[in-house]
């Protein structure tokens, strides 16, 4: 069934029927959440409940007050740090992956390929205990696992010191996680096509250099994509932090990340009150932060890369 316009062009009705469940199911659960957070960003409540307009009083707090903005710009550092781990971490590792798994010649590539995503479908808060398990330097099996390489003092505190525990956290996220930017690297490197790469090794290259001049230079939207995946996935970040180390993200809150800061702010926690005003206003500032950095990656990087016909 189609319905023609003015212009002459036939526009089809079943186009509409598949998108606007999906259209209205995003706008109810997302788009208004997010503008109704935005709004509520811009009033105070009372302890009696009451509310009212203050305008931009709740960022200019957060944004000048010593301590709110002391705690905003420790977790908002932290943020980063989780984030360009996982960036230069994770997708390397998870695009080498995917090109180990795509050499012809490999055996087993689909259990290999099972076995490093199994951990991606794992709860986090099961992955959380299973680290917590590990690492303990009281009860953890790690104290046994570095004695078979001779290191006899046993395993430092990585989750207990402040210089290690933020750095351990993001390592455990990137086990869990790398098989997400390997599955989407290698489904693009299976859309190279094989006569591509068969003319380069008639010609004398060998798979690496294959994959360096005519392989990776083809994937690099998905590489983009990807790593714009990781900008917003480690900006929404929360459980595994909460899991393993609590709101408070101790140690002295070396682990705070926005999530954990949002958590503490609106719900409250101990001795903090919770704020439903204040916590929309941290959220409105996570929004914007993600936002700039999509709109970055949009007008700028996307604009400058350069895309190949296959």
């Amino acid at each position: 069934m189609a319905l023609k316009n003015q212009r002459g062009s036939f526009f089809r009705t079943h186009v509409l029927v598949f998108l606007l469940p999906a259209a209205l199911i995003y706008t109810l659960f997302m788009i208004i959440p997010l503008i109704d957070t935005v709004r509520y960003s811009f009033y105070d409540e009372t302890a009696e409940g009451i509310t009212s307009f203050v305008g931009w009083d709740n960022y200019v707090l957060i944004l000048t007050d010593e301590r709110w903005w002391t705690d905003f710009r420790n977790a908002l550092e932290n943020n980063f740090i989780f984030f360009i781990i996982h960036m230069f971490v994770q997708n390397p590792i998870g695009l080498l992956l995917a090109a180990l798994l795509s050499l012809p010649r490999l055996k087993m590539a689909n259990s290999y390929r099972t076995l490093i995503f199994m951990p991606t479908m794992l709860s986090v808060v099961i992955i959380g205990f299973i680290w917590k398990l590990i690492l303990s330097p009281l009860w953890g099996v790690g104290d046994t696992l570095v004695g078979f390489v001779g290191m006899t003092d046993g395993l430092p505190a990585l989750l207990g010191e402040e210089s290690t525990a933020l750095i351990t956290l993001s390592f455990i996220s990137v086990w869990q996680f790398v098989g997400i930017p390997m599955m989407l690297i290698y489904a693009a490197l299976l859309n190279v096509p094989d006569d591509l790469v068969d003319a380069a090794i008639v010609d004398g290259a060998n798979q690496w250099t294959a994959f360096w001049r005519i392989k990776l230079p083809l994937i690099l939207p998905t590489i983009a994509m990807v790593s714009v995946l990781t900008f917003v996935a480690n900006f929404n970040a929360f459980d595994l932090i909460y899991a393993v180390k609590g709101a408070l993200a101790g140690p002295n809150f070396e682990t705070d990340i926005m999530g954990t800061m949002f958590y503490r702010t609106f719900f409250g926690y101990q001795l903090q009150p919770g704020s439903a005003t204040l916590g929309a206003t941290v959220a409105s500032l996570m929004f914007l932060v993600i936002l700039c950095g999509v709109m970055l990656y949009l007008f700028v990087i996307q604009r400058r890369l350069q895309r190949y016909q296959l």
